[in-house]
């Protein structure tokens, strides 16, 4: 009995890790930039690795980037990625209908690696999910995103000085490809980043706030006034 629940779980995380190599491949170009702007931002291969160890969240890790570039105080960074994964709260309760029963310990392990991409794969998948295939299938794209973190730094350091320093324009580069696809598929994304700007500009033009605290204001301001504006605008449409 033993050995067939033992092969039973060898199985479902050979099915993890095979579902998970297509996320693994398509973490590799993000993650090795996102080390190659690390190294530019003044990281070390330490904290540029342990960044991604600790965090393991893409777009987190590259505001995080762009915040320490300014100086950001480590209070406001912290705040700031809090909010950019609140919806992760909502993942882990959703995928938590779909799991069967385990141990706490195993869940709260494998939540640590929800990401956009584990959750939509492990959402799709037939039937229940298990701890053993949620296990395969983070191994995969927590290991491709944290190996190439450290890849790419190394990249970087070996790049002419001049030409590190030019590649902190990547980092806009990167949240401008972010942005665009969105803009195209829906108006309230525009709105929000338009809102967003217009707020931090104010912030930090105007009223002279930090640029760290300014992004946190303008991040919660536009995201209130845009739902609000949303949900008055659904209910004039219902009446």
């Amino acid at each position: 009995m033993e050995t067939t629940l033992a092969a039973g779980k060898s199985s479902l995380f050979r099915q993890g890790v095979q579902a998970g190599v297509s996320i693994a491949i398509g973490y590799m170009p993000i993650a090795l930039t996102y080390g190659l702007l690390a190294k530019t931002t003044g990281l070390t291969l330490a904290e540029t690795v342990l960044m991604s160890v600790i965090v393991f969240a893409g777009a987190s890790q590259y505001i995080a980037l762009n915040l320490l570039s300014i100086s950001t105080g480590t209070f406001e960074i912290v705040l700031t990625t809090f909010i950019l994964n609140i919806r992760h709260f909502l993942m882990s309760a959703s995928l938590n209908e779909k799991a069967e029963p385990d141990l706490l310990w195993k869940k709260a392990l494998y939540a640590f690696g929800i990401t956009d991409e584990t959750f939509s794969v492990a959402a799709m998948k037939e039937g229940s999910v298990t701890a053993s295939y949620m296990f395969g299938l983070i191994l995969m794209s927590y290991g491709s995103w944290v190996v190439n973190s450290g890849i790419g730094h190394l990249v970087g350091a070996s790049l002419p000085q001049s030409l590190q320093e030019s590649m902190s324009v990547a980092l806009y580069a990167m949240f401008i490809g972010l942005l665009v696809p969105s803009l195209k598929k829906q108006r309230k994304t525009m709105w929000l980043a338009g809102m967003a700007a217009a707020i931090n500009s104010l912030c930090t033009l105007v009223l002279h706030i930090s640029k760290g605290w300014s992004v946190v204001i303008a991040t919660l301001a536009a995201a209130i006034v845009v739902q609000w504006l949303a949900k008055e605008r659904g209910e004039e449409g219902n009446a």
